[in-house]
């Protein structure tokens, strides 16, 4: 089946925006909210970090480079880290070179799930209704533009990636003038993972965290291990939370969305 005529031809699929600190979020606006994830470009003096990809959908190294302009240097070296396997966020990996992921979310990267498609009525009913007890909707074709004409999301599939390398907990990612520190938080998947740099405070942390529906009723979530994830993050040295999708918050909300999960969870 091809795309409807309906759907326009999107002229830029990638939107960013500087948040300070050498940081820049990447959304795909044109995707439905729940595939539309956060995408962080962290720049150091000696290389700059990815931190996941998207769906794939978008050329994500273009907008990269058309978001640095003449400021970004194109040979300092890019390391992308997947915060887990999901298609919102491991989606892009084969667009580049250097990946890297939990071992524990390995075999999904280098074999996505084929039942997860940009069109969820061939969505697995049990996972569609989940997300819907949730509170998370759900549309029948989860875009609402083509990155191009000859885009046909009904075969649009994830390519599969062999990690570059594999990261553990507690690993130092080193950019030249800034260091991040791996952080192993399973629970929605078995090798989610955040990264913080401690100097400032800064969390990423992926699907850990954000201020929305948690989704922990997938095959391959941990509830016991989410709440094990809320009770480390609790005791982080955090000052501002950057989610894998909706807002930047501080360490009041990360308090306040880790205590509601353990009351309803824990």
């Amino acid at each position: 089946m091809s795309a409807p005529a309906s759907l326009p031809v999107a002229p830029q699929w990638f939107a960013w925006r500087p948040l300070g600190h050498g940081v820049t979020v990447f959304t795909e606006p044109y995707v439905a909210g729940l595939l539309r994830a956060n995408l962080y470009l962290v720049e150091g003096t000696e290389r700059d970090l990815l931190v996941d990809t998207g769906n794939g959908v978008g050329a994500l190294g273009a907008a990269l480079r058309a978001a640095g302009g003449a400021q970004r240097r194109p040979q300092r070296p890019l390391v992308v880290v997947v915060t887990h396997a999901h298609i919102d966020h491991a989606g892009g990996a084969a667009e580049f070179g250097t990946v890297l992921v939990h071992g524990g979310d390995a075999p999904a990267l280098r074999a996505p799930f084929p039942g997860l498609a940009l069109v969820t009525t061939g969505w697995d009913a049990k996972l569609r209704a989940d997300l819907v007890a949730a509170g998370i909707a759900v549309p029948d074709l989860l875009v609402r533009a083509l990155p191009r004409e000859d885009f046909d999301p009904w075969s649009y599939r994830v390519r599969g990636v062999e990690p570059a390398a594999l990261l553990e907990d507690g690993q130092v990612l080193d950019l030249g003038d800034r260091v991040l520190r791996v952080l192993h938080l399973p629970g929605h998947t078995p090798g989610s993972v955040g990264l913080i740099e401690e100097r400032s405070g800064l969390l990423f942390t992926g699907d850990a965290l954000y201020d929305g529906g948690l989704i922990d009723t997938l095959p391959e979530s941990d509830v016991a291990a989410y709440c094990a994830t809320m009770r480390r993050l609790r005791e982080l040295p955090v000052a501002c939370v950057l989610p894998g999708h909706g807002d930047v918050f501080g360490r009041a909300r990360l308090l306040t969305l880790t205590a509601a999960y353990l009351r309803r969870r824990g």
